[in-house]
C-alpha cells in the first residue's frame, strides 16, 4: 500500500512563496509519476503540476512560470515550490501518485491512484 504524507502550506501574503512536500511510502517511488492538484471552495479539483519518473514536468497554465515541481528519489519526496502567490491560489492542495495502474490524461485526477491528505494554502490580499 502506498501512502502519501504532505507537509507545508499555510497562510501567506500575496506575492509570497510556499513550498509543499509530499513523502511517499512506496518502494518504487522513482518509477511513479507524481502530481499536484488543488481544490478551492465550491470548485472542482484541478491539475496543478506533474513530474514524470525521468523528471519531465508539466504545469497548468494558471501556475506556469510561478511554480516548480521537483522530486528527490533518495528521499521519496516530491515538492511544489510556489512563488508570486495570488489570492486565486487559495485552495487545499493534494499530491498524488500515478503508479501506472490507471489510464487517462496525465492532468486528469483519474490517472492517479494514491492521494495525500491535503494541505491548506491561503493567500491573503
Amino acid at each position: 500500500q502506498v501512502q502519501l504524507v504532505q507537509s507545508g502550506g499555510g497562510l501567506v501574503q500575496a506575492g509570497g512563496s510556499l513550498r509543499l512536500s509530499c513523502t511517499c511510502s512506496g518502494r518504487t517511488f522513482s518509477t511513479y509519476g507524481m502530481g499536484w492538484f488543488r481544490q478551492a471552495p465550491g470548485k472542482e479539483r484541478e491539475f496543478v503540476a506533474r513530474i514524470w519518473s525521468l523528471g519531465a514536468t508539466d504545469y497548468a497554465e494558471s501556475v506556469k512560470g510561478r511554480s516548480t515541481i521537483s522530486r528527490d528519489n533518495a528521499k521519496n519526496t516530491v515538492y511544489l515550490q510556489m512563488n508570486s502567490l495570488k489570492p486565486d491560489d487559495t485552495a487545499v492542495y493534494y499530491c498524488a501518485a500515478d503508479t501506472g495502474k490507471n489510464s487517462g490524461a496525465s492532468s486528469s485526477s483519474s490517472r492517479y491512484d494514491y492521494w495525500g491528505q491535503g494541505t491548506q494554502v491561503t493567500v491573503s490580499s
